[in-house]
């Protein structure tokens, strides 16, 4: 009998065999055979796995346009070539050698004017089937004019290009399930926006950023941040604009890493959850305003990406159907005409931010990385008062004695700046660590009964079994590969720095 593997070896394992052929007859992978999509947000997260899960289970495809633009002194070009170095490609590398013929990289900045297409690179595009619309900035905190100018004007020019497209399809954009984050009940519908599109397009044109900057509190009034309140209007332009195009609205929660596909715990983000576990792992986070007994609305990033596809395939079966009821009815409902996914784990398969953080201890005594600078001390403080005086205690003075004896000995202190940017974090996260929402997903669940076993083997996006203990695992294993760049081989160095 084989010796069976841990947790670790199986991670790692690269020897799957391809998908059965029979898989291929499943429904979804039909749809996709010979179809053009294009894709926004390539670089980031959901959009890397997004194109290998598209290239690896729907073969057939046509092409991929990825949409780039220049970045960091970087050109398009090389954050192309660059693009596919990620080791999520592996598994697609080895079952399709030549994938990367079919993808096109297309130039363009959605913060820009027409997109920053050129005439040609416009023209080209318009043989497009499917659209998924992933590109956002996602920083919480981004300069109002800029989260505007890609969360609001780009969304917007996308819809006008889109009706260019005489064959498209399925045009599916990705929002998140804290667009509407001052409703504490949230359902799959439109919610009134928090000002016109045009409005805010419009006032932007007027003012200078120093202006902006000090409006910009007015301006999102309840809402956390820059990011959750382009959301909003980026959603209501969805509903403005998408007359005559078949739409969908995905809204995911708390993006983490894969849960199994091509390969578990992958991530390449510090973003909300997975950083304050990084943080806390590596004995940096020692509290933070959370209150235990809260459902961590957490999701597995490759389920969140068959959901995306499983949407398509659905908005393209209704097209027909609907564009009948539109000129049969012309008052059809929003709803019916945008069908809204709230892809939520909260309804199915709940774990508490208390849960999660016991969870990671475990795995991070088990697997301490070399990086590790203190022992594994966390404080969730349901008062923000008792949490600003631990902050103190915890993080501002024992930075400060470090920085000092850095300093004295010669060398550069870094630990105060450290903090700045952990405390930063720690304001931002603790708006959705201390405070409850309930969703309906109704949607998601509807969609995921209409699929055929096949299609649901590969494209699985059902939390019902997701096991978060085995979850979480891989989570922090991947965090620690791909993120600290600290191979498994060295956790035995790890564990012997913990004990100093």
């Amino acid at each position: 009998m084989a010796e069976k593997k841990n947790y670790i070896e199986e991670m790692l394992d690269m020897s799957d065999s391809p998908l059965d052929a029979s898989h291929y007859q499943s429904e979804i992978p039909q749809f996709f055979a010979g179809c053009n999509i294009l894709i926004t947000g390539t670089s980031g997260f959901l959009g890397i796995l997004l194109i290998e899960k598209l290239l690896r289970c729907c073969p057939d495809i046509e092409k991929i346009y990825v949409l780039m633009r220049a970045k960091k002194e970087k050109s398009p070009e090389q954050r192309f070539q660059e693009h596919f170095n990620e080791p999520v490609y592996d598994k697609l590398k080895k079952e399709q050698p030549n994938f990367s013929t079919k993808v096109i990289m297309i130039q363009g900045d959605l913060s820009k004017l027409d997109l920053g297409l050129s005439p040609e690179n416009r023209k080209r595009i318009l043989d497009t089937n499917i659209i998924f619309h992933a590109a956002a900035t996602v920083r919480f905190n981004e300069h109002l004019r800029l989260a505007v100018n890609i969360n609001v004007r780009g969304t917007k020019q996308f819809l006008l290009l889109a009706k260019e497209m005489p064959d498209l399809k399925a045009f599916v954009y990705v929002s998140t399930a804290y667009s509407h984050c001052i409703h504490k009940f949230i359902e799959e519908k439109f919610y009134p926006p928090p000002i016109e599109s045009d409005k805010i397009l419009t006032l932007l044109d007027i003012l200078d950023d120093e202006q902006v900057e000090k409006l910009t509190p007015a301006l999102i009034g309840k809402w956390p941040n820059t990011y959750s309140y382009t959301k909003a209007i980026a959603e209501d332009v969805m509903r403005q604009y998408s007359n005559e195009i078949p739409v969908c609205i995905v809204r995911p929660s708390i993006v983490v890493s894969t849960a199994k596909d091509p390969i578990p715990g992958w991530i390449n983000n510090v973003y909300g959850a997975a950083g304050a576990a990084m943080s806390t792992a590596l004995g940096l986070l020692r509290t933070m305003y959370c209150v235990p007994e809260i459902v961590a609305d957490l999701v597995p990033a490759d389920y969140v990406i068959s959901h995306l596809i499983v949407a398509s395939w659905d908005v393209a079966k209704k097209k027909n159907a609907l564009l009948n009821i539109d000129n049969a009815n012309p008052e059809i409902s929003e709803i019916e005409r945008v069908p809204i996914y709230n892809y939520v784990s909260i309804c199915q398969n709940p774990i508490t931010w208390g849960k999660f953080f016991d969870l990671n201890k475990i795995h991070a005594m088990q697997i301490v990385s070399t990086h590790v600078v203190w022992y594994y001390i966390y404080v969730l403080n349901r008062s923000k008062f008792m949490n600003d005086v631990c902050v103190v205690f915890l993080h501002k003075i024992p930075a400060a004695i470090v920085d000092t004896l850095l300093f004295l000995s010669g060398r550069k202190p870094m630990l105060r700046k450290t903090y700045e940017r952990i405390n930063k974090f720690n304001s931002l996260m603790s708006y959705f660590s201390s405070q409850q929402w309930q969703f309906c997903n109704d949607s998601v669940i509807k969609l995921w009964g209409r699929i055929n076993p096949a299609d649901r083997e590969i494209f699985d996006f059902n939390l019902d079994n997701l096991d978060w203990e085995s979850y979480l695992k891989y989570l922090f294993l991947g965090m620690r590969i791909y993120i600290l760049n600290d191979p498994i081989e060295t956790v035995e160095k790890g564990r012997v720095k913990y004990k100093k």
